[in-house]
């Protein structure tokens, strides 16, 4: 493989025009959440979207700029893309700069099989594993997804609404099924409304979304929240970071109840 160079236009609105709304965020992120040691090795999950293309570009702004003692790996897990969303895929990393590695699988393959109503749930589950898989493989203790701020505070919505819980997406978690390994979510600050306006710039386009179920599937629960959450901006436009801030606001005193891996707790239990 031709080993290609980091856009030098790339790096240079990260640390201009987007500097503040997207280097700056994910730099605090690695920071402020402990995300990232001298030393580490990061798998970075390429999904052929706009998220994880931008913090290929970060993570390259990053070694350049601000840690060279980390090695920085990035994969393609095709698991059943068209060859269209594959192809543009390769044309994106290749104008950001980057080597991906394209790994084949049959995941969407045996979700939609097993599943075929509704096989997002078990496929993105095996998606995860297998990711996980491969950054040992690669020998890495790192795997970067590109979830953003959005994700995170649509995850927390969702959550209360739809299965009756308080619980958030974290910055990072260690895996319970590969010892030694880390997910690490660098870009937990950044706005999605900042990501597309990156990929605007350096006109990068995306066809579909990789999957028939996918492009067919326009009502999900998480584009309820996310056409929710764009409504209460209208009203409050700190309506976002007051549902983020929530995540790390907890009063235990002010709860019916919590619970933890060993046990579960009612506020009548110390009244």
């Amino acid at each position: 493989m031709n080993e290609k160079k980091y856009s030098m236009s790339i790096s240079k609105s990260l640390n201009k025009r987007f500097k503040g709304t997207l280097l700056a965020r994910f730099l605090r992120a690695i920071d402020e959440y402990k995300l990232i040691n001298e030393g580490d090795k990061v798998c970075v999950a390429l999904s052929g979207g706009k998220d994880s293309l931008l913090l290929a570009a970060l993570f390259e702004e990053y070694k350049l700029h601000y840690n060279n003692k980390i090695d920085v790996v990035y994969v393609t897990m095709n698991s059943g893309f068209t060859k269209e969303f594959l192809n543009n895929h390769l044309e994106n990393c290749k104008k950001i700069g980057i080597n991906t590695e394209v790994i084949d699988s049959k995941v969407y393959e045996i979700a939609n099989r097993m599943n075929p109503k509704a096989p997002c749930f078990l496929c993105a589950r095996m998606r995860r594993g297998f990711l996980y898989q491969q950054a040992k493989d690669y020998g890495c203790n790192k795997l970067a997804l590109g979830h953003h701020f959005d994700d995170v505070i649509e995850t927390t919505l969702m959550n209360m609404f739809y299965t009756g819980t308080f619980k958030t997406m974290l910055p990072k978690a260690k895996s319970k099924n590969f010892e030694g390994l880390e997910l690490i979510r660098p870009m937990y600050l950044v706005k999605e409304q900042d990501v597309e306006k990156f990929v605007k710039y350096h006109e990068i386009d995306f066809v579909s979304k990789g999957c028939e179920f996918q492009d067919r599937n326009e009502d999900s629960k998480r584009k309820e929240m996310k056409n929710l959450i764009s409504d209460l901006r209208k009203v409050y436009e700190n309506i976002d970071i007051n549902i983020f801030r929530s995540a790390e606001n907890i009063n235990l005193d002010s709860v019916l109840g919590y619970f933890d891996d060993k046990k579960r707790t009612n506020f009548l239990d110390e009244y």
